[in-house]
């Protein structure tokens, strides 16, 4: 299935270089290769931040390094026990599974995520004169993270014109799309989607049960690409997953 994307980059985020903040996911790693396309020259930013599936730092890397791409790994992992309520650092809460739309998803929040991460990448954007920072937030990002919504990013992209005598803008050049869109584009881009990582469980191989894990296959799903992910054996079927409205099967 083909789409013809708009243009997704305003004339005043037209700049040519940029600093990315990048997990080795799906979506920042299409970002990453759209910016690249575009002539745009990257660097890529991924934090370490304690949390359990620091396999995405791995794939970043990884991914950064066969494209010839400046990567930084910043480790905050020390700072850990701040984050300590969420299940994503927190060793002794076990993870969640579901669909995003469930209310046990808020497990997962990392309290104030985006805006550390967001200062971080400002900080390297003003030291190598970047005027953007840019991350692929879009239009699913859901509600029960408080720092994936417009206001926070609207305040965040006023504040970092103010904390310098540069001026560095806040590119969300996918907000407008899905995850299925951004999927269809990545395959558009020739993206090597086995290569990305988004459980949160951390395992060796997908875990295909908690909320990124069914994110990533409804993306796939919806955007009528092939999943080349692996996933757990114990892990159900797209089938079964249809049929609970992508929930998981009763056990």
């Amino acid at each position: 299935m083909n789409f013809l994307f708009k243009e997704l980059y305003p004339p005043s985020m037209n700049s040519k270089s940029t600093i990315l903040i990048y997990s080795g996911g799906m979506d920042s790693t299409v970002l990453l290769y759209d910016l690249l396309q575009k002539d745009i020259s990257v660097r890529c930013l991924s934090v370490d931040y304690g949390q359990k599936h620091r396999k995405e730092l791995i794939q970043a890397s990884d991914i950064c390094h066969s494209l010839g791409v400046e990567h930084k790994l910043i480790d905050l992992s020390n700072l850990h026990e701040l984050f300590s309520n969420s299940s994503l650092v927190n060793e002794s809460q076990s993870m969640p599974e579901g669909h995003y739309e469930q209310d046990s998803m808020k497990a997962t929040v990392v309290p104030n995520r985006n805006m550390i991460l967001l200062s971080l990448a400002t900080a390297w954007a003003i030291n190598t004169k970047s005027p953007t920072v840019s991350y692929a937030a879009h239009s699913g990002d859901h509600a029960i993270y408080p720092d994936c919504r417009e206001p926070f990013a609207e305040g965040m992209d006023a504040v970092m014109q103010l904390c310098d005598w540069q001026n560095v803008r806040l590119n969300r050049p996918f907000v407008d799309l899905s995850k299925s869109e951004i999927c269809q584009l990545g395959a558009q881009l020739n993206i090597p989607f086995d290569k990305t990582w988004s459980c949160y469980k951390g395992l060796d191989k997908h875990c295909g049960r908690c909320g990124t894990c069914i994110e990533r296959r409804e993306a796939f799903y919806l955007a009528q690409v092939n999943d080349p992910t692996v996933y757990a054996d114990d892990a159900p079927s797209i089938e079964q997953m249809l049929e609970t409205q992508w929930k998981l099967p009763e056990e």
